[in-house]
């Protein structure tokens, strides 16, 4: 497929020939999540979960704020280690977490809703690399962070902008939080993450948003979410409690996602696994509630298994059980899900790496997800982000965005109308209930090559690592910025500067 074609086809929406369906602002989910384990054995993961809570404890590390807030509510605090009763984490977040909660974004049409029968999917989250055809492997730039950004904007399988989707190794530490966010702001009109490696830079990810939506309204409504990783084994340290504390303060949601490596933050087995997930999480989602009733709060897992042989992280495990039965817990606890994504192991989007995203995918889908985060992009468990992957895993997500919708059975779908007498042994392929549909029956894709061997053949023999490079290359010269205000970019503009001012340069 040239790029020439790939560039038509991308501009078709607006001609009769083959019209391109509406870019839906998030999934209204109308396939049901898969229930995984039964009544008896989510029951045992809650209660193994209830007994870490009570007997062994969490430790808030050096923040005498937080520990204050589970005090005030009658955990039992001994030093930094705090024990919660059975079911206490549960009743606290159960009063006054919300069920579902909608994500504003810079454009009202690209809001979304995030809980119940939703889903939004969201791109890599923290790579330090990036490669592509036309990239060899490398630490990633504040460019390669807009451009990834821009591209999200641009796919219509993603419904949200994201966060660090890339580390932008060329700006200071200190700083970058600054550029990430201004980045998701100008480039893109989708919901995004803001920064989470410092209560400070948690502030201003805060000022920067308000100046977009207004004090007021950010107060009322999440704008920004958080990604909070506590430190398993059962562990949260001062910048994750207070950057936490920061958003639920502002009513911004916490995307709370303990990350656990079977054998190494965390027992070995997959039940084992899931019940430290949801110990470590109820934690921080209580403690979320505790500082500000009905703030947002998304229940997040990561987890995977580990070669004892080499050190290294697996993909192809059991682990992804975790995902199914954490799906569960999280609708018996009335909160959000978060999980799963499209990574892979792979070093490049080769075989590997589309056989395990494909299944990971799979996975998460199941499991009733709510926010699917590393949806697209991630090669070598997310430390590397691939051009060319991520145009290909968006791909994957407009199939699964199909099945997930459903199946319409109505007369019309049914072709009621369609049979008549001679129905029998006659063809479809001119019959109005056919040229009605054919343009949108089906999920065509641009990158996974249907056509015979002597069409592709003839047309260069391209793969299709080849083809998402001539697809995102397009893209990004096709691309255009979502209008802003002028005076509300000046803000945002004049407010970095000052900051960069005010900041050391610091890179560690």
């Amino acid at each position: 497929m040239t790029a020439e074609r790939i560039s038509r086809r991308r501009r078709r929406g607006a001609t009769q020939e083959a019209p391109v369906p509406l870019a839906l602002a998030y999934l209204k989910r109308a396939a049901p999540p898969y229930e995984y384990l039964s009544e008896d054995g989510l029951q045992r993961l809650e209660d193994q979960a209830d007994r870490l809570l009570a007997e062994v404890g969490i430790e808030f590390r050096d923040d005498p704020i937080s520990l204050d807030y589970v005090k005030q509510a009658r955990a039992d605090v001994r030093g930094e280690r705090v024990r919660f009763e059975p079911g206490m984490c549960r009743e606290i977040i159960q009063a006054t977490a919300p069920t579902r909660f909608d994500h504003l974004a810079r454009n009202p049409a690209r809001n979304v809703v995030i809980g119940g029968d939703n889903q939004v999917f969201s791109p890599l989250y923290g790579a330090p690399f990036v490669r592509g055809l036309d990239v060899e492997r490398r630490y990633a730039t504040l460019e390669d962070f807009n451009n990834f950004v821009k591209l999200s904007q641009a796919a219509p399988s993603l419904h949200h902008s994201g966060g660090t989707i890339c580390e932008p190794t060329d700006v200071p530490v200190s700083k970058r939080h600054l550029d990430m966010t201004y980045g998701h702001i100008r480039y893109s009109d989708k919901g995004y993450i803001g920064a989470v490696t410092s209560g400070w830079q948690a502030e201003d990810s805060i000022r920067m948003t308000e100046m977009v939506f207004g004090d007021d309204v950010v107060d009322a409504n999440c704008c920004v979410l958080a990604m909070i990783n506590p430190t398993s084994p059962l562990v949260y340290d001062r910048v994750t409690l207070e950057t936490l504390r920061i958003y639920a303060a502002h009513n911004q949601g916490n995307v709370v996602t303990p990350f656990i490596i079977a054998g190494a933050s965390g027992p070995v087995t997959p039940a084992s696994m899931v019940a430290q997930l949801f110990a470590e999480a109820m934690a921080g989602m209580a403690l979320a509630q505790l500082v500000r009733p009905g703030s947002p709060v998304i229940f997040g897992i990561n987890s995977m298994g580990l070669n004892m042989r080499t050190g290294s992280p697996i993909r192809f495990d059991e682990s992804w059980k975790c995902l199914l039965a954490a799906g569960q817990l999280s609708r018996r606890l009335g909160v959000p899900f978060r999980g799963g994504g499209s990574s892979s192991t792979s070093k490049i989007p080769d075989v590997h790496a589309g056989m395990e995203s494909a299944l990971y995918l799979n996975y998460s889908v199941l499991s009733g997800v709510n926010f699917l985060i590393h949806a697209t992009g991630a090669l070598e468990l997310g430390l590397c982000v691939s051009y060319e992957k991520f145009v290909l895993d968006c791909e994957m997500l407009g199939v699964v965005s199909r099945v997930m919708a459903g199946m319409d059975v109505s007369d019309e779908a049914l072709g009621v109308g369609a049979y008549g007498g001679d129905a029998p042994g006659s063809t479809f392929l001119d019959h109005p209930h056919t040229l009605e549909r054919y343009r949108d029956a089906f999920f065509e894709s641009d990158m996974f090559d249907s056509r015979s061997f002597e069409q592709w053949r003839d047309d260069g023999s391209l793969d299709a690592s080849v083809r998402a490079n001539m697809a995102l290359n397009t893209m990004l010269a096709d691309y255009q910025a979502p209008p802003i205000d002028e005076a509300i970019d000046e803000a945002l503009l004049d407010f970095m500067a000052r900051r960069k001012d005010e900041l050391p340069d610091s890179y560690a």
